[in-house]
C-alpha cells in the first residue's frame, strides 16, 4: 500500500511540475471560493488511476464525494489532497505539496507527502516516519534506500521552542494561543509555512508544535497526521482532546494541535 501510494504522489508531483513550470494554467474558483486549477485536476485523476488496484474507496477533494451513509461503511478508505496548497501554487513559491493517507477505522494508518518543487517525500507507516530528497518518479527506485528516519535530532538542547504556522490563514486565536504559550515556554521562533509542510515539519523535529485554530478539511491533516503519527507525534482535536479521527460525517476539522 505504502509503496503504490508513493508511486501515486510521484507521478502526481511531475504532472503538477509540467503545468507549474509552463507558467501557464487556468485558475477557476470552486463553490467554497477557493482556487482550482488545471493541475488539481490532473494529479487527481493520475492518483485516482493509480490507486484503483487497491480496491479501497477513495475520497478526494476534487472528486464526487460519497454521502456519508456509504461512507460510514467503509473501514478503509484513502483520502487525498492533489494539491494542498492551491494558493501557494498560484503564488509560485513551492509550498504546496501532494497529500494521500490510508485511513482504517478512522485513524491514519499511512501517508505519503510530495514536494514536487523541492522534490522532498516525506512518508510513514507502522515501520515509522521518513524524509527523502533529491527525488522524483524516474529516480525513486534508485533512492529509496537513502530516507533518513525522523523525527532528525537536533543539534542543540537548549534550542528555542519553534512554532509553525500558516502562510495563509494565521487566525487571531492562532496568535492568541502563541502569546499565551510564551508565558509557558518563554522566548518562541515563529517560522511560516504553507500547506501540509508545516505537519511535517513537527514530524521531523523541526518545529516544537504546529496550532490550527482556523478552517481546514480532512484531506489537509490526514497524510499529515500519519506522518507525525509514525514519527510519535499526535495532532490533537481541540474540541475532544482526544486523537483527530476521519471519515466523520462533517469531513470540516475542528481546530487541533499538533506536537
Amino acid at each position: 500500500m505504502l509503496e503504490t501510494a508513493i508511486n501515486a504522489a510521484l507521478k502526481a508531483g511531475k504532472a503538477i511540475l509540467e503545468i507549474y513550470n509552463s507558467g501557464d494554467f487556468s485558475i477557476e474558483t470552486k463553490a467554497d471560493n477557493s482556487p482550482l486549477t488545471e493541475a488539481d485536476l490532473a494529479a487527481h485523476e493520475l492518483i485516482k488511476y493509480e490507486l484503483l488496484s487497491t480496491k479501497i474507496p477513495l475520497l478526494s477533494e476534487e472528486g464526487n464525494i460519497a454521502s456519508y451513509e456509504e461512507r460510514e461503511q467503509w473501514s478503509k478508505l484513502w483520502i487525498v489532497d492533489p494539491i494542498d496548497g492551491t494558493k501557494e501554487f498560484i503564488k509560485r513559491n513551492g509550498e504546496f505539496t501532494v497529500n494521500i493517507a490510508l485511513i482504517e477505522n478512522q485513524i491514519p494508518i499511512l501517508g505519503v507527502i510530495y514536494v514536487p518543487v523541492k522534490e522532498i517525500l516525506y512518508f510513514g507507516d507502522a515501520n515509522g516516519a521518513f524524509k527523502l530528497e533529491q527525488v522524483t518518479i524516474d529516480n525513486y527506485s534508485d533512492r529509496r534506500d537513502n530516507a533518513i528516519k525522523l523525527p532528525i535530532s537536533r543539534e542543540s538542547d537548549n534550542k528555542t521552542y519553534t512554532v509553525v504556522a500558516s502562510k495563509s490563514h494565521l487566525s487571531q486565536e492562532t496568535e492568541d494561543f502563541i502569546e499565551e504559550l510564551k508565558t509557558k515556554v518563554g522566548e518562541i521562533a515563529l517560522i511560516s509555512k504553507g500547506s501540509s509542510l508545516k505537519l511535517c515539519m513537527v514530524a521531523e523535529g523541526i518545529a516544537d508544535c504546529y496550532p490550527r485554530f482556523a478552517p481546514t478539511m480532512e484531506w489537509d491533516t490526514a497524510a499529515g497526521q500519519a506522518i507525525c503519527m509514525a514519527a510519535g507525534k499526535n495532532v490533537i482535536d481541540w474540541q475532544t482532546k482526544q486523537t483527530m479521527l476521519y471519515n466523520r460525517p462533517n469531513m470540516l476539522n475542528s481546530w487541533f494541535l499538533v506536537q
